[in-house]
């Protein structure tokens, strides 16, 4: 047994971090998973400019993805959405409707230019074995843009998760600008679908926002959604409003969907029915406002780790000038080898040092030859000649040597060299060098990536304020029940599904529940009403009651400020016979006491202001040291107008 757990402890560890760190969670290099990584690797292995069937992607990928072709086609067909470095043609779904995409065979797509100028330079990358150990794929691509909270993500892995916000491509780029210039800089998200959001409560990454459609209330019968909330679409927003309607929580006439490349769903009022009375409803009850919780996790050194964006934003503007760095080296690289390949060709032809191995009988000579000739012009060359030189001067062809042109190469040359002097100069200042590759960015993508969201402060709207009162709470004194479902009684309130109820029985015993369907409280019910905390703070209750050992009459003034949900509570003492009941305020009173002669009784009157509220834990407050018959409550404005 104890092998067999060992087993299941390895075997789960690895699982969990496969899951973690090759499938669910983005790396924070290039913001990608490895299937959307090994997706962009297959375009540039098929991009030949022209465009390449979705199928023929999935099947190229699956030689480096180790699952099904289905989890490659979904994941190519959100990548492509994202209109950043795929180019489509055919049907590709629609993000606004949730309609999916046609079958891989019938759709086609091919990289754009953007994509190969921020995301792939193989001579820079590394790369590592497939799962088959068949063909090289890369730990990650040398991005040179803040992927991860450009693109944004969903994740589940084992133990935790990420979602992170899609930003703007542009706003994006001017922060990591601002930050090689040493500027502040915050970025917000912005959503395809667009409509509003509210990021009061949105910490550079975590924390959550609350996001919005955007209603047009221009024509007083109908209101429009013209944009979504994101994470929504026009069918899950539909079905969420027609539910809440089912449900009563809003009143409408009818609902029609007129989406196509834009949202409009026209949302008919019903008759007598104002537009700020529904508004507030589609608000509260339907996907017309979402709030949605973010968690920025990334994989970072091999290991998930929760970032910030200021903090994704600072990494990949560090790495913008470590790949720049690195590309300016590799072509000032392989500028000095055609320099070099230049210059000997140049004086090979143009010092005639190919007439010094016309008389050169083996290869030994030949090559012996060559060097010597090379020798009184040793100066001009960048480095010492190799065997590989001397073959590719061998080469040339009689023809190319008979028409060469020294001005021309003179010129090449001299470009070749003043490409290298701007390399230098960029090495020399390769924060200045990012910056521009930075503004070359977004002046090509300025244009077509425009923040869609527009943000502003949201306030929220209460279920209970926007519920609708439309529930009839009735009671009937004769069998006792109450709720919504009673048919015949005394309408004791309105109320709404989210609302809370008191009821006092004729024992004094109280009890606060949800507004019930159908619930026996029992004949002789003292009180119902609707309640909240902010009711319960502002209502004082009072009672009379006798003490069954003295016969004495008893005042209670109290506040019920802590309550359990349906459970049952007592407003007067075990040795309490209860006689009057009242929440009214500026009252008195009226106790009619016990006399020695039979012939008449005394009446007393006592403003119940001269008594302290209390909590409902409290014993009460003896009136008077003396049996009574009554008591009642009375307005002491009428005892004031009688006495007078």
């Amino acid at each position: 047994m104890a092998y067999i757990s060992k087993i299941f402890d390895t075997n789960f560890i690895e699982y969990a971090s496969y899951v973690i760190k090759d499938r669910a969670i983005p790396h924070l290099d290039d913001g990608l998973k490895p299937v959307q990584r090994r997706i962009i690797q297959s375009l540039f292995d098929v991009d030949d400019g022209k465009f390449n069937k979705v199928a023929n992607v999935v099947g190229h990928c699956m030689q480096y993805h180790p699952h099904g072709d289905s989890s490659i086609y979904g994941a190519l067909v959100n990548l492509a959405n994202k209109d950043l470095f795929i180019d489509k043609q055919g049907n590709f779904g629609n993000i606004f409707t949730g309609d999916p995409a046609s079958a891989g065979r019938y759709i086609e797509c091919r990289l754009l230019p953007f994509a190969k100028e921020v995301l792939y330079n193989p001579e820079i990358t590394d790369f590592e074995d497939s799962y088959d150990g068949r063909r090289k794929e890369p730990v990650t691509l040398p991005c040179k843009i803040p992927l991860p909270i450009i693109l944004g993500a969903e994740g589940i892995a084992v133990g935790m998760s990420t979602k992170i916000l899609p930003h703007n491509l542009i706003e994006v780029l001017e922060a990591e600008k601002s930050f090689l210039k040493g500027e502040e800089f915050e970025v917000l998200p912005d959503f395809p679908t667009a409509g509003l959001v509210d990021v009061s409560d949105y910490r550079e990454g975590n924390g959550k926002v609350l996001s919005r459609a955007r209603l047009n209330i221009s024509d007083p019968k109908k209101i429009v959604v013209e944009e979504l909330p994101f994470g929504t679409t026009t069918e899950t927003l539909i079905a969420s409003i027609e539910n809440a309607a089912r449900k009563n929580k809003i009143k409408i006439g009818g609902i029609n969907d007129f989406t196509t490349d834009k949202v409009e769903i026209e949302i008919k009022l019903s008759r007598g029915v104002h537009t700020k009375d529904v508004l507030e409803g589609l608000y509260a009850f339907t996907d017309c406002e979402v709030s949605i919780s973010v968690n920025l996790l990334l994989i970072k050194d091999h290991n998930p780790v929760q970032m910030t964006v200021p903090e994704v934003i600072r990494h990949h503007a560090q790495q913008l000038q470590v790949v720049l760095k690195k590309e300016l080296k590799l072509e000032e690289g392989q500028l000095l080898e055609k320099l070099h390949a230049r210059t000997l060709e140049r004086i090979f032809i143009e010092e005639r040092v190919y007439k010094g191995i016309e008389q050169m009988k083996t290869p030994q000579s030949i090559v012996l030859a060559i060097r010597n000739g090379f020798i009184p012009f040793m100066n001009e060359i960048t480095r010492d000649i190799t065997g590989d030189d001397i073959e590719r001067l061998l080469k040339i062809p009689i023809r190319r040597i008979s028409v060469y042109d020294i001005e021309k190469m003179k010129k090449e040359v001299e470009e070749i060299k003043a490409r290298i002097r701007e390399i230098r100069k960029h090495l020399k200042n390769i924060k200045e060098y990012a910056i521009s590759n930075l503004d070359g960015f977004i002046a090509k993508m300025g244009k077509t990536h425009k923040r869609r969201t527009e943000l502003m402060s949201i306030e929220r709207v209460d279920i209970r304020d926007a519920a609708q009162k439309n529930l009839k709470i009735r009671y009937n004194k004769d069998s006792g029940y109450l709720g919504s479902d009673v048919a015949t009684g005394t309408v004791m309130c309105d109320a709404s599904v989210y609302d809370r109820i008191m009821v006092v029985r004729k024992d004094c015993s109280y009890q606060i529940m949800d507004v019930p369907d159908k619930f026996f409280i029992g004949k002789g019910m003292l009180y119902c009403g609707l309640t909240d905390k902010e009711t319960l703070e502002n209502t004082v209750f009072s009672i009379i009651f006798r003490n069954r050992e003295n016969g004495y009459p008893y005042i209670k003034r109290c506040k019920i400020t802590q309550f359990i949900l349906n459970k049952v509570y007592e407003l007067i003492p075990e040795n309490g016979q209860f006689v009057r009941f009242t929440i009214k305020t500026d009252v008195s009173v009226v106790v009619d006491f016990k006399q020695k002669t039979l012939i008449r009784t005394g009446s007393d009157t006592f403003p119940v202001d001269d008594y302290l509220v209390k909590g409902v834990k409290a014993q009460g407050v003896r009136i008077k040291p003396k049996e009574f018959t009554s008591a009642r409550f009375i307005k002491t404005a009428t005892l004031e107008k009688k006495e007078n």
